[in-house]
């Protein structure tokens, strides 16, 4: 019975090294910066979109949103093009939300308070997939609000690797 065991502790601890190790690289990311997920001025209306523009978003990453008296929406193309709020895919007006990018493809942002949207408090988000092509060379210093890397030590992340690939020799004694 044990040889049936080991290609499935074997498949779980392959599992399990993908989705730990995937967090060790993620990146979160700050949106609006400084400033947080407010109206923008006037002469700024594409301030969200420019700056997700200048990002790389993978798939594991977190869009985190700080606002007061707001809402952060995820909401179809056709919502965010005509700024409907009346049938958000997500919905939160906590003040400090977080979002997983869970999935590659284009996530559409709104704020659900009269007028924001209309006035550039909404965002596209393009997310990549683990089979994207390489990101292109650097660029210059980003400025304030761009991404923080997720504060999780190379060493920690090579020693959740060295544990869920020892799994399979601890366990069944592969």
């Amino acid at each position: 019975m044990a040889n049936h065991l080991r290609p499935l502790a074997l498949l779980l601890a392959v599992l399990a090294c993908a989705l730990l190790c995937r967090r060790a690289d993620a990146t979160a990311f700050e949106v609006g910066g400084d400033d947080g997920w407010v109206v923008p001025p006037a002469s700024d209306g594409g301030r969200y979109n420019q700056w997700a523009s200048k990002n790389r978003f993978l798939v594991g990453d977190i869009v985190h949103f700080k606002y007061k008296e707001d809402s952060v929406m995820v909401v179809t193309e056709a919502d965010y093009d005509s700024c409907s709020a009346s049938h958000p895919i997500f919905f939160s007006n906590n003040g400090d939300t977080e979002v997983a990018l869970d999935h590659p493809g284009t996530i559409y942002f709104i704020s659900g308070e009269t007028g924001h949207c209309e006035r550039g408090q909404r965002m596209v988000v393009k997310v990549v997939g683990p089979d994207a092509p390489p990101p292109a060379p650097p660029s210059p210093p980003a400025p304030t609000g761009a991404a923080a890397p997720v504060t999780t030590s190379g060493a920690l992340a090579g020693a959740i690797a060295a544990v869920a690939m020892a799994l399979p020799v601890i366990v069944i004694g592969v």
